[in-house]
């Protein structure tokens, strides 16, 4: 299927690995220049190498720390043109209430809930004075399907939906559209990170974080591409009256109500 997203100009958020660089991927695919930000340099400047020579399109590399507000009004300010905007950065730490570190737990915030919200709020008065434009919000499915286990995101998810819907709502009125993606477990390193902290949670064993795969719907996670993938299609117009919702794409967990979790200690 066409995309019909050819020349259009995309900005995403932790581009350097993971679910990121495949959206930065997918977009090239499809005729898109990309801007990839994230606060590995040397990471982002080989993704933009490799993008540019197999794709044939232009990469530029912005190396920041996404939580800090004075430096994402200088990627808007430097982006401020972009047709799509993919949030997508950051990693807030799983384990219960009383596991987490508050230092840690603030700086993850600055970075996912707030380094959200703030670039959307600079990039979508922009959008609103053209009259078009995307704004992608990767979420996660703990913000519908609540975990005690890793309540920090769930609370971050579970606001950053609310943010999606509520500006989603009305954005359409000015052609501008909001939408979320709420993926569950992905094959990227940071789902290691986290099963890795769940199996000590459960078992008291980290390295048994394998034997989660086990509890997956298809006995497997998600790919990067399959959400980059969807990413691209909300981000087109063949998904044009898509706004102010959220997709999953879980395989299925938050439907059934049920995380790869066994009775709850919390």
């Amino acid at each position: 299927m066409e995309m019909q997203l050819r020349g259009q100009s995309v900005l995403v958020t932790g581009a350097s690995k993971g679910i990121g660089l495949a959206v930065a991927r997918a977009f090239a695919r499809e005729g898109c220049d990309v801007h990839l930000a994230a606060r590995s340099v040397d990471a982002l400047e080989h993704n933009k190498a490799s993008i540019e020579r197999e794709f044939a399109v232009k990469a530029r590399v912005h190396a920041l720390d996404l939580g800090d507000a004075a430096a994402l009004k200088e990627l808007a300010a430097e982006c401020g043109a972009v047709d799509v905007l993919v949030n997508n950065a950051g990693e807030i730490p799983s384990g219960p209430l009383e596991s987490l570190d508050e230092d840690l737990w603030r700086k993850s915030y600055d970075v996912k809930l707030m380094g959200y919200m703030l670039l959307a709020r600079e990039l979508y008065p922009r959008m609103k004075a053209r009259g078009s434009g995307v704004i992608i919000n990767d979420i996660g499915n703990s913000g519908e399907n609540w975990d005690a286990n890793y309540i920090a995101g769930s609370t971050a998810n579970a606001a950053l939906m609310a943010f999606t819907k509520a500006l989603g709502g009305v954005s359409l009125d000015f052609g501008v559209r909001v939408v979320g993606v709420n993926p569950g477990p992905v094959e990227t390193e940071r789902m290691v990170k986290i099963n890795k902290r769940r199996a000590l949670d459960l078992w008291g064993d980290e390295s048994r974080w394998t034997e989660l795969r086990e509890k997956y719907p298809a006995g497997r996670p998600a790919s990067a591409e399959e959400v980059a993938d969807l990413i691209v299609f909300l981000a087109s117009p063949r998904a044009g009256y898509i706004t102010g919702t959220i997709v999953t794409i879980d395989g299925g967990i938050a439907a059934k109500g049920s995380v790869i979790k066994e009775r709850s200690r919390a």
